[in-house]
């Protein structure tokens, strides 16, 4: 499973190695917090849900203040679950300067 939650910063140009020039994309990853674990046992299912985001507490809802109460005292903007097939997950740092073909997803 791969899955990255970051923001759109913006729209550049960079040279390929042949020398053409190429419109790419600039996107600030993470930080990301893993707010939940789901397992096959308890929901029936297996996922990790991702917020990423930063947002003060006062501003949430209260039902996603409580479900975020078990994760620490942040508040997340955005919110994703990613589903998992396999029993371990591996969550990893990206080094600057990736890049990758990438879909919007919301």
């Amino acid at each position: 499973m791969s899955a990255l939650l970051g923001k759109k910063i913006g729209m550049t140009t960079v040279f390929s190695a042949d020398g053409k020039l190429v419109p790419v994309t600039v996107v600030q990853l993470g930080p990301c917090v893993v707010t939940q674990v789901k397992t096959n046992k308890t929901d029936g299912y297996n996922a990790i849900q991702l917020g990423f985001s930063e947002k003060p507490v006062e501003k949430l809802t209260k039902p996603i203040a409580g479900h975020l109460k078990k994760a620490g005292d942040k508040g997340f903007k955005v919110l994703r679950e990613f589903r998992t097939h396999g029993k371990r997950t591996t969550v990893c740092h990206q080094r600057r300067r990736t890049y990758c073909r990438c879909r919007r997803y919301r």
